[in-house]
């Protein structure tokens, strides 16, 4: 791509988005080139995700129809076992169900988890099928990197959720999904490499650039809620308009910087100011400290349940 050409779009909805191309992405052109592919591939609807299992998208769109009926879910469910043992071992944890009420009726754990859980349950699902795909061991290390990331993130998001206006399971699954640019880039790269991996600083430096836009356009495609699409295209936004009141964004990206400083060792100083997310959501360093506290208590079962 030379240096006079317009950064690539792709169109999402109603909207026209593009990456963050900066001119030393177009000096890269191989890892640059192939980010411009996949953007065309989205502006045309195409969304094509090797290996990433096809129940999980069913679910979703069932979950989002008002006119579904419970049996209705339960039959998607229990037509993938693994995935219905999955959403029955996520609603027993401990991280979930705090009771400590046993169920074993899949019915039962749809209902107790809620359709942001189910969702949430269902892509941990999706990401350990593609983790254990012979095609892609040669990224089933930053896989796991990326996974166990995204789960200290929406753990994170659960928490700081509840003390704002934002649906504390929609923040989780927010969470969950803000690294899919990065899971989408990084399977269709070792797919285009022959399953070979070549994770070189200055490819991954390229990325960080447009995982969110590719991000947003592939769970736009997917027709997951806008809300939920949009933080995640705004996530690296940190010049981005706020409202007086804290947004799914604001608790997505205050989530980011708090998950960053968890994998700092203690004692953590967590610098406010810096980080403008942190203070739309209301957040002093007292407030940070404790929240991350309880995330360092709530990762193990968490990670267990969701297969880190």
């Amino acid at each position: 791509m030379s240096a006079t050409q317009a950064a690539p779009t792709y169109r999402s909805g109603n909207s026209s988005v593009a990456p963050a191309v900066t001119s030393s992405d177009q000096s890269r052109g191989g890892a640059a080139a192939f980010l411009s592919a996949l953007a065309a591939e989205l502006s045309h609807g195409t969304v094509e995700l090797p290996c990433f299992p096809d129940v999980v998208i069913r679910i979703r769109k069932a979950l989002d129809d008002p006119d579904i009926r419970p049996d209705q879910a339960v039959t998607i469910v229990g037509a993938e076992p693994r995935l219905a043992a999955k959403l029955l071992q996520t609603a027993n944890s401990a991280a979930f169900n705090p009771s400590g009420r046993p169920l074993s009726e899949l019915r039962t754990a749809i209902t107790r988890l809620g359709h942001q859980l189910v969702q949430s349950a269902a892509m941990a699902f999706a990401v350990q099928q593609m983790k254990q795909e012979p095609s892609l061991r040669s990224i089933a290390e930053p896989l796991g990197v990326l996974w166990n990331e995204s789960v200290a993130v929406a753990s994170i998001a659960q928490v700081v959720a509840r003390r704002t206006k934002v649906p504390p399971d929609q923040a989780f699954l927010t969470g969950l999904l803000h690294g899919i640019g990065r899971l989408y880039i990084l399977v269709r790269w070792a797919q285009a490499q022959n399953s070979t991996s070549d994770q070189s600083a200055e490819f991954l430096d390229v990325v960080s650039g447009w995982h969110p836009s590719i991000g947003k356009a592939v769970l736009e495609n997917w027709q997951f809620a806008p809300e939920i699409s949009d933080a995640i295209g705004e996530q690296l936004d940190s010049e981005r308009k706020r409202r007086n009141a804290a947004e799914l964004t604001d608790v997505l990206m205050a989530s980011m910087a708090l998950g960053e400083a968890l994998l700092k060792p203690a004692p953590r100083v967590i610098d406010v100011d810096s980080v403008p997310a942190l203070q739309t959501v209301g957040l002093s360093a007292t407030d940070c400290q404790s929240i991350l506290t309880h995330a360092e208590y709530a990762l193990g079962s968490l990670r267990e349940t969701l297969g880190c």
